[in-house]
């Protein structure tokens, strides 16, 4: 039975995976960001998710010959249109910074990837008429209001670091419009990744047949990081080679060197932080029964409260203004609130279907 309590702790578990993601790369010395990216990319959404596939979908192979061709093929094609995000939201974080690049890219995709599915599959007014649906729908916008806030937060940051002239306070390339731009289409294809999952359920219900239960996500997870890995890598194996930077990750001379070491061990722990998200997402999104729709803005707002976390953990926030900070902590209790409410009219919907 579905429990929208539970699945809500655990779509925090893959916030805090999904907002510590890109902190091992702190760590790496000596290597290209292109190198990074590949190794960190191919575990990801790659090994990982065949990996984890395997190990917790019974008769995986057969889940997928039983799943139609228009099904696979469509899931993994929007997977491949992710990974342009991807690669988007990593250059943006160049031009405008980090705080922006995330919750404005996030933001986005929170908004889109929850209400297109729900527009595709002509549902929107019938979950919102459902038994706790205005209760979901009341959370899902305090969400969107203290991810807007985050932002403000964010930006207001960034300038307080500049004017204090904090050491790497803007990147040196720092150029606004690049950085925009760059950040909404990172958005919107971020959100196509949620699309690419939701047009692959039928997978994850063919998984659930063969007894994967609350793993019935990993299997339909695959079709869409296995679309994202082959655009990366393509993508990066030729700036690799143009740059000439892929020496770095498969010349036998660096192979037992210190560096080397470190940095593979930091991209494949990166990497395993990233598909680390989104093994919990799946099985919280399970947990949250009649409500899975919402899943996708729990999931982004979870992801914008616990990289602010990280960064008061990181000391980031500590040399900014009292009203800088002080928008920071309202912008985190109003999300604390939309999770609590979005948990509620999960529960309440469920309860109310159930008969409990």
């Amino acid at each position: 039975m579905a429990n929208p309590i539970l699945g809500t702790l655990i779509h925090a578990v893959g916030g805090i995976a999904a907002s510590t993601c890109y902190v091992p790369f702190q760590k790496v010395k000596k290597w290209s960001w292109d190198s990074y990216w590949i190794v960190q990319a191919s575990f990801a959404w790659f090994i990982f998710p065949f990996l984890i596939g395997f190990l917790t979908v019974p008769n995986l192979m057969d889940v997928f010959k039983e799943a139609t061709n228009e099904v696979l093929i469509n899931a993994t094609l929007l997977g491949s249109v992710y990974g342009f995000g991807g690669m988007c939201f990593g250059f943006a974080i160049r031009h405008i910074g980090y705080s922006l690049t995330y919750t404005i890219s996030i933001g986005i995709s929170a908004i889109l990837g929850t209400i297109v599915p729900l527009i595709m599959h002509g549902t929107l007014v019938e979950k919102f008429n459902a038994p706790g649906g205005y209760i979901i729908f009341l959370g899902m916008f305090l969400a969107l209001i203290g991810i807007i806030i985050s932002g403000i937060a964010g930006y207001r940051k960034e300038k307080d670091l500049k004017n204090n002239n904090v050491n790497n306070a803007e990147p040196l390339t720092f150029n606004m419009k690049k950085g925009l731009i760059l950040t909404l289409i990172a958005g919107v294809l971020s959100a196509v990744f949620g699309i690419s999952l939701e047009v692959g359920a039928p997978v994850a219900e063919i998984a659930n047949k063969y007894g994967a239960g609350n793993f019935e996500g990993n299997a339909n997870l695959i079709l869409s990081t296995g679309g994202a890995f082959i655009t990366n890598f393509i993508w990066f194996t030729i700036v690799g080679l143009k740059n000439n930077t892929l020496k770095e990750v498969i010349s036998v001379k660096n192979i037992g060197k210190k560096n080397y070491t470190l940095n593979l061990g930091m991209s494949i722990l990166s990497g395993a932080l990233w598909y680390g998200q989104f093994f919990f997402y799946g099985i919280g999104h399970v947990q949250m029964g009649n409500f899975k729709f919402a899943s996708w803005v729990l999931h982004m707002s979870m992801l914008i409260f616990f990289s602010y976390i990280v960064g008061i953990v990181l000391k980031e926030w500590k040399q900014v203004t009292k009203r800088t900070y002080f928008t920071l902590v309202f912008a985190l209790i109003i999300l604390v609130i939309s999770f609590i409410v979005i948990a509620y009219g999960s529960k309440l919907g469920t309860d109310l279907t159930t008969g409990h």
